[in-house]
């Protein structure tokens, strides 16, 4: 049974990811690039933004990623006014893995200074014992992440589940040895998730947590 499950943020905690692909679409028609679409821009949330860039555009030269990322920024934290939220059900399992003595973490392509500004207006993050961004360690598929997170944990590979949108998610804890949970409602589709070896693919927040107090999680070092 899992006694550490890490979640993904973007798209799987938080429903941000119509957000993210707007914010990334305008800041490209800022610098004059060409304009990903919806879905080009969907398709690399839960990478850091470095990598998005070199995703998105491949052909552009170092100083338009560095100002692509600046209007990134201000469209995401000032001028974007696309609603996210957490997906519905997310406080209530937390509190129910909390409850039950789980360690909860997050692995997420979110930078610290992102991750720690929604920390500061939710009150869900004194569920989490450790989180790690992309801004601090490898990012996405590497492992590093979740490595650090198990080290600082004291917790099994074994005892461990990684839950993610995106198929990065997935890749990562294969390289890590660990087993991984997809959710559809994300970015990635059900089909991508399961050829990343993702051991079930759950279709909502309430969906995901039944799956896991379904006798899959018990108390941590217990």
């Amino acid at each position: 049974m899992y006694q550490l499950v890490i979640f993904d943020w973007d798209g799987t905690v938080m429903d941000s990811t119509l957000k993210i692909a707007n914010c990334m679409r305008a800041s490209a028609r800022d610098v004059g690039l060409q304009e990903p679409t919806i879905e080009q821009a969907k398709n690399i949330i839960g990478l850091g933004l470095r990598d998005c860039m070199q995703i998105l555009f491949p052909h552009a030269k170092e100083a338009e990623h560095d100002a692509v990322l600046e209007r990134y920024r201000y469209h995401f934290v000032t001028a974007d006014n696309t609603e996210q939220g957490l997906f519905g059900g997310i406080e209530q399992g937390l509190k129910k893995l909390d409850d039950a003595g789980v360690m909860l973490a997050v692995a997420t392509g979110k930078s610290r200074v992102g991750l720690d500004r929604v920390f500061a207006n939710l009150s869900i993050a004194s569920h989490f014992t450790v989180t790690r961004c992309a801004d601090e360690t490898h990012n996405k598929p590497n492992p590093q992440m979740l490595h650090e997170i198990l080290d600082f944990t004291a917790i099994d590979v074994s005892k461990a589940i990684m839950v993610g949108d995106t198929s990065y998610d997935m890749d990562m804890a294969a390289n890590a040895s660990m087993d991984a949970l997809g959710v559809s409602y994300g970015a990635h589709t059900e089909e991508t998730l399961y050829n990343s070896k993702a051991i079930t693919v759950q279709h909502s927040a309430n969906d995901m947590f039944a799956w896991l107090l379904d006798g899959r999680v018990e108390k941590a070092h217990g």
